[in-house]
């Protein structure tokens, strides 16, 4: 089935050659002010990183993030009165998810040296080592560039890790064109400063590939102000982006990157006889959001229109600039380019963007519907090798009791001599497999307690989880640590229910940011206060929908209580047959007051409830947890719901405020 798309229309955007006139500067915050006097990106790292402090003050670690690296401190080892156990996270930027045997080895051996022995894979596709200290930061730097990687990017106000699906088909010619051109996107804004390399390398300068000729030439292009009057930064500037800014590329159809999720999402069209011709554009994705700021909220992209593929680089440059130059660089919560996009409406970004492209983007092409693929298992590479999924458990690659998979991972990377892809869903693709070494690859994972992709349970192999607790310093309640004892619950809470064959996207964040997608998810959790969560429901199980806020506080003890009049109703009304209804779409489509309703009437010794079936109301208002609480109260002390005690409370206000 084709998307409706066609119906989108740039054609009447005129053709524009004069640069935009820029904005006025708005006051800048703090860091932007940071940012300008730190000489692109050089202080006050430099001299921070030479004293003999075990942490970095608030300026230098602002800057090193774009480094690559967070200062964190072990939460669990706080004690009252002592310092802090300061340790650094580094990440790696990957784009496309590529990591080399060498690197990978490299990254394996440091984690062991330098970090606390384990590494994660993350939902961009990196690595991320844990536990690094500040005296073995520039060893371990130094260690990845010379190893064919780098860190340059994977964090801070700029282009972040261009992703692609980590699918390494040599026969589908789609999947080469997404992967290459994730790398020259990368290429094209990655920070030219010479910090990185002075700072971590004496500045010895480190190219794990030479550019591509039309990355170069597209980078020098200044076309209507895309490029800044910067010798050292041509289009970031000494104030590089307002926040961070996120792009993929992937090929229509496969949503293993979290399309509409990203700033800047690019899918690869191709002719009748696989040659690349464009891509359709999407922008104006993001997850994160903050508790109790209305103004803050996850949002999905925008189709925006269709480029040829010769100018690919010259409109990437024109949404940059775009952002860059109209984006919040005041307040920093509504910063990122999906509020400009909200706020100016997806017509007047469009127009803001042709101008610095100087042309009119074309209508999109037609696109079959997105489908998540997570690759995992043995697959035919399509050349006479092959390629296998591994899935890692919340992107955590440890030995720990049965499940050595750090251990297998380190043995098959040196004996076969394999690269990796990592996946969005912080998953890895070992790929180039001979078919003559599968089996001894095989034992290996077996004798080590991996776990075959049919073994996997369903619940287990669609879930994500975010680090937070102990380390992430923006960490509310548990995720990673607590998602695993969630699962057993909720598949035991399935079979108790006779719904064992069923499955969903489960995501969960230990705060509001989202660094797990939780706001895609059929069943999301989000992190409000220890032990608490916000519950979203209605989530596509391909990623394509944004869900929504069904419960503000969930006290993790109340897990089951909470859900089995949802899965008990789902049972009851879900549409079966040969395209049999999802719990995400289920909720969607039957409407949250629906689902409170039965929820508020629920017999668990009758298993029964009361719903109106023509129910849908969509509309949502979060509230502040106190008034909740008390909303809660009196709904029950009125022996009411609480969407008719909101619903009079509001209606009361509004009347007295007419009247006023």
């Amino acid at each position: 089935m084709l998307l409706s798309l066609l119906s989108l229309s740039t054609a009447a955007s005129p053709m524009v050659n004069a640069p935009p006139k820029q904005p006025t500067p708005p006051k800048l915050s703090k860091l932007e002010g940071l940012k300008e006097r730190s000489r692109h990106l050089r202080y006050p790292l430099t001299t921070e990183l030479q004293t003999a402090a075990k942490n970095l003050p608030e300026d230098a670690i602002q800057i090193l993030k774009f480094h690559g690296s967070y200062q964190q401190d072990n939460r669990d080892h706080r004690v009252k009165g002592q310092e802090k156990d300061y340790q650094f996270m580094l990440r790696t930027r990957s784009p496309g998810g590529f990591i080399p045997a060498q690197l990978y080895l490299t990254l394996d051996q440091l984690s062991e040296t330098y970090g606390n022995h384990t590494l994660r894979a993350t939902t961009r596709q990196g690595f991320q080592i844990h536990g690094v200290l500040k005296q073995n930061l520039k060893t371990v730097i130094a260690a990845i560039v010379r190893n064919m990687g780098s860190t340059l990017g994977a964090c801070g106000d700029l282009n972040r890790n261009v992703m692609a699906p980590p699918a390494p088909y040599t026969n589908r010619p789609a999947y080469t064109y997404a992967k290459d051109y994730a790398n020259r996107i990368a290429d094209l804004l990655t920070p030219q400063t010479g910090a990185y390399y002075e700072i971590w390398l004496d500045g010895e300068k480190y190219l794990s590939a030479e550019e591509h000729p039309e990355v170069v030439a597209a980078r020098q292009r200044n076309l209507n102000g895309t490029n800044l009057g910067d010798a050292e930064e041509p289009i970031y500037g000494q104030h590089y982006m307002p926040r961070k800014f996120k792009i993929a590329v992937t090929v229509p159809g496969d949503n293993s990157i979290d399309l509409y999720t990203q700033d800047v999402g690019l899918v690869v069209i191709l002719d009748d006889q696989d040659q690349l011709q464009g891509f359709n554009v999407f922008v104006g994705g993001g997850m994160g959001r903050t508790h109790n700021k209305e103004e803050t909220f996850a949002r999905i992209s925008d189709p925006l229109g269709y480029v040829a593929k010769d100018d690919v680089y010259d409109l990437v440059k024109a949404i940059v600039a775009t952002q860059r130059d109209y984006g919040d660089r005041q307040q920093r919560r509504h910063a990122r380019m999906k509020y400009l996009v909200n706020d100016w409406g997806i017509a007047k970004f469009r127009g803001a963007v042709e101008k610095y492209f100087g042309k009119s983007l074309q209508p999109l092409r037609p696109l079959p519907e997105f489908e998540y693929q997570d690759y995992l298992g043995w697959h035919d590479q399509g050349d006479g090798q092959l390629f296998l999924g591994i899935s890692i458990e919340n992107g955590r690659v440890h030995d720990q009791g049965q499940l050595q998979l750090k251990s297998a991972l380190r043995q098959i990377v040196q004996q076969f001599d394999l690269p990796m892809l990592l996946s969005a869903n912080h998953n890895l693709v070992l790929y180039d497999i001979q078919p003559a070494d599968r089996a001894a690859i095989q034992s290996i994972l077996t004798q080590c307690g991996v776990q075959d992709v049919a073994d996997i349970d369903p619940l287990v192999r669609y879930a994500m989880a975010c680090p937070a607790l102990p380390t992430c310093g923006l960490a509310i309640a548990e995720s990673e640590r607590a998602i695993p004892s969630i699962l057993d619950r909720i598949r035991a809470l399935l079979n108790k229910l006779d719904l064992s064959d069923q499955h969903f996207v489960i995501r969960m964040t230990g705060c509001p940011n989202g660094c797990a997608r939780p706001y895609m998810a059929e069943l999301g959790f989000v992190g409000i206060k220890p032990d608490s969560y916000q519950l979203w429901l209605g989530g596509s199980p391909n990623q394509t929908r944004l869900a929504r806020t069904f419960i503000e506080v969930l006290p993790i003890q109340d897990l089951e209580s909470t859900l089995e009049p949802l899965l008990i109703l789902f049972k009851q009304k879900r549409r079966q047959g040969k395209n049999a209804e999802s719990f995400g779409d289920f909720c969607d489509r039957i409407g949250f007051d629906a689902l409170r309703q039965f929820s508020e009437t629920y017999d668990p010794t009758t298993q029964t409830g009361k719903v109106d079936s023509g129910s849908r109301v969509r509309h949502r208002v979060n509230l502040r947890e106190d008034v909740y609480s008390r909303l809660k109260q009196t709904a029950s002390a009125q022996g009411k719901t609480l969407t008719e005690m909101a619903s009079e409370a509001i209606d009361t206000y509004l009347q007295n405020q007419s009247q006023a």
